[in-house]
């Protein structure tokens, strides 16, 4: 009887995160016009500019060496069963067509899940330990509009954009491994490569990579809040934030792909 108690207790806590995830999703979408820069204030907005320069530029080496990487080994690895069929020209097709709706997307995310998602969590966790987040309550401040909305504004710009650009450097390094295999130019592989993926493939990447966005600066933030005690309590919320938005991601993943695939869309 024991064992059924606790596992109803582990899926009790978890409908209870899943429950205050979305009801923190919600007070952060209805706070994002306060960011905005017409219809929100001043200071707002620049502290959303800082978070997007922290999510989105201080994040592009980081991506763009392992967008290369990728590329490279899904292109090494292609070659290695296509070049016995005499069909090595189709290596073009995997990388291009599987940074745009899979790897850039998935890459993008967990780097920007190990380096922000921990962030916000040690960040508001900090503050939570020092009582800051009282005070703001205290002086009549949310909380959710005063921390959590510019970072959830600017992931979800910064986000996509950082795919674009993981895509970018991927579909580049296929073109380097042909280059190096078959001698073929730039301009002839990019021609190839505009001739694989359409706009859909595209778009359904960016859809992909708005809802990582949101997942990890909900969970990163959620995990921030929940800390109690002390400096322990901090490292343990990061590490939790990273663990649950990761997992939570590559669910999603396989959720927009499904959804995807049962629609027809990328077919």
């Amino acid at each position: 009887m024991n064992v059924f108690e606790d596992i109803g207790d582990v899926f009790i806590q978890q409908f209870a995160y899943v429950g205050g995830l979305s009801g923190q999703f919600w007070s952060g979408l209805l706070a994002l016009p306060s960011m905005l820069p017409i219809t929100g204030k001043r200071g707002r907005w620049q502290s959303a500019i800082r978070q997007m320069a922290a999510i989105g530029v201080a994040a592009l080496p980081m991506i763009g060496i392992m967008a290369l990487c990728a590329g490279f080994i899904l292109a090494l690895q292609g070659a290695a069963e296509l070049r016995r069929f005499g069909a090595l020209r189709y290596v073009i097709d995997l990388v291009a067509i599987g940074f745009t709706r899979e790897l850039g997307p998935l890459l993008t995310a967990i780097v920007v899940s190990g380096r922000s998602g921990s962030a916000f969590s040690a960040e508001i966790g900090t503050m939570m330990v020092t009582n800051e987040i009282d005070a703001l309550r205290t002086m009549a401040l949310d909380p959710i509009e005063f921390v959590l909305a510019p970072k959830f504004l600017a992931a979800l710009i910064m986000v996509p954009c950082l795919t674009i650009m993981c895509n970018v450097f991927g579909i580049l390094a296929g073109a380097g491994f042909m280059y190096l295999s078959t001698k073929m130019t730039l301009g002839v592989y990019v021609r190839y490569v505009f001739d694989s993926i359409v706009l859909r493939d595209v778009f359904s990447g960016l859809v992909k990579s708005v809802a990582f966005a949101a997942i990890i600066v909900q969970v990163g933030c959620m995990e921030g809040f929940k800390v109690r005690g002390g400096p322990e309590a901090v490292g343990r919320a990061t590490t939790s934030a990273v663990v649950k938005s990761t997992f939570l991601v590559i669910l999603a993943d396989l959720f927009f792909t499904a959804i995807f695939y049962l629609t027809g869309w990328n077919s």
